[in-house]
This record gives C-alpha cells, sequence and structure tokens, in this order.
C-alpha cells in the first residue's frame, strides 16, 4: 500500500462543511444524541481515499481560566514528517461537556481553523475518536464526515470498550472491542511505554489507519501530527490569556 504523492491541484480546494451535512450546532443534549445516530449511518469505514502527502494533526485546547476554545491544526509533509502549514481559531465555548459529545464543544471551532489552510490536507489525524465511540460518531468521524475527507481517531484514552494487553515492541496491537464489534486498535507506539487507541474516522479502514498512525511517529508515544498540534494550540491558548 503506497499512498504517496499526487499533484498539487487536487489539495489546492480548501475545506469547508458539505452543504448537505450541515446542521446547527445550538442543540440539546438529546438533540445531538440523535443526530450523532443519524449521522454515524453514513460514516464509511473502508479506504476511499487517493495519494496521501499531505497530513494534519488537529488539536483544542482552552485556558487554566476557561474561556474561549482554541483549535490548532498543522499539516505535515508525509515522506518527512516537516511543517508545510499551520492555522489557528478561537471560538467561545457554547456546549456543555458531555462525555461523548465533545465535537459538540469542539469541532466547531476545528473547523473554522481547518478553513483557513491555504491548501487542503489529504488525511486528518484528530486527537480523539472515530468510530471508537458509543454512537459510533466521535469527533474524528464527525469532522471527517462534515468536511468529506478521510480521518483517523487518535486518542491517548480510551472511551469505551475492552481489550487485551497489546505485545511489548512497537507496532504490536490488539482489537478494542465493544458489543462483538471491533471499534478500534490498541497500539504500542513505543516499547515501555502506555498504549494509544486508534480508530477510524471516516473513509479510512482500521488496518490503513494504523499504517499511517505508525508513519507518523517518531520516537515518541504519539504521532508528529498530534504533537505539532498540540504544542500549537498551547502556544494559541497562551497568547490569548
Amino acid at each position: 500500500m503506497d499512498h504517496c504523492l499526487d499533484g498539487a491541484a487536487r489539495s489546492a480546494r480548501p475545506l469547508s462543511a458539505a452543504p448537505s451535512l450541515l446542521h446547527s450546532w445550538n442543540l440539546s443534549t438529546t438533540e445531538a444524541v440523535a443526530l450523532q445516530k443519524r449521522l454515524a449511518k453514513d460514516v464509511v469505514r473502508e479506504d476511499r481515499l487517493g495519494p496521501v502527502r499531505r497530513v494534519a494533526g488537529v488539536d483544542v485546547g482552552y485556558g487554566r481560566r476557561g474561556g474561549d476554545a482554541r483549535a490548532a491544526v498543522v499539516v505535515l509533509d508525509l515522506a518527512e514528517l516537516a511543517v508545510l502549514e499551520s492555522a489557528t481559531a478561537s471560538r467561545a465555548v457554547a456546549f456543555p461537556y458531555v462525555p461523548g459529545l465533545l465535537s459538540f464543544r469542539e469541532a466547531p471551532v476545528a473547523i473554522e481553523a481547518l478553513a483557513k489552510l491555504r491548501v487542503r490536507p489529504d488525511l486528518l489525524l484528530c486527537d480523539g475518536q472515530g468510530i471508537a465511540h458509543p454512537r459510533r460518531l466521535g469527533i474524528a468521524s464527525h469532522l471527517g464526515l462534515l468536511l468529506d475527507i478521510p480521518s483517523i481517531g487518535v486518542a491517548k484514552s480510551r472511551l469505551i470498550g475492552t481489550h487485551e494487553d497489546p505485545g511489548p515492541r512497537r507496532g504490536d496491537r490488539a482489537s478494542l472491542m465493544d458489543k462483538g464489534e471491533v471499534i478500534g486498535a490498541v497500539l504500542r507506539t513505543r516499547p515501555g511505554t502506555r498504549p494509544i487507541y486508534v480508530s477510524i474516522g471516516h473513509r479510512v479502514g482500521l488496518d490503513t489507519a494504523v499504517t499511517f498512525v505508525m508513519r507518523c511517529t517518531t520516537r515518541f508515544r504519539l504521532p508528529e501530527t498530534t504533537r505539532a498540534a498540540d504544542r500549537l494550540s498551547k502556544v494559541a491558548v497562551v497568547a490569548n490569556e
């Protein structure tokens, strides 16, 4: 499998939410749950992605005193993992913190940051869950579906599901299971460190998702996409406090 360089013209299209999938973010928790159940049916769980040259990490942070959410997106060249472009955005938090409904707090500001990019990433690695979610629509799946872009959930901790411990070596993995369904991979990215939780976001199969996460991971536990976006989001928070 080789998702390599493609023409620049295909990446020139800016990211914006698909009109047919646009919805209000001003929802009650009950309405948000119902929307997740409806949108989850449209998530594509197999490879429907073209050549991948640019990978983007997306992260959202908050100030120590609360206030606005600040999103950071960093685009890396897959071959060298060098930063090509970055963008940030801030937005008042309008939705309460409810486990399983993170995307309603963070997706709006993440979409604003992604819309500022001059080139379109070929793949999103989101700091959060994809289908490893009670209703199979974590923030990675929500963003991927709304933006119609391949996406992967890369989470530091488990939201739901059970699993055996993966082996001790780099690249060892175990299946994350929920109600008899494989919803993700528990992936050891470095020997002697805690695993991370990789799941399908949208238009990327699980094996391909794991492959890309490993390609983006060097000598640290987290992929460089996540690390770069996390650093930028912290800078954005501090700069606005």
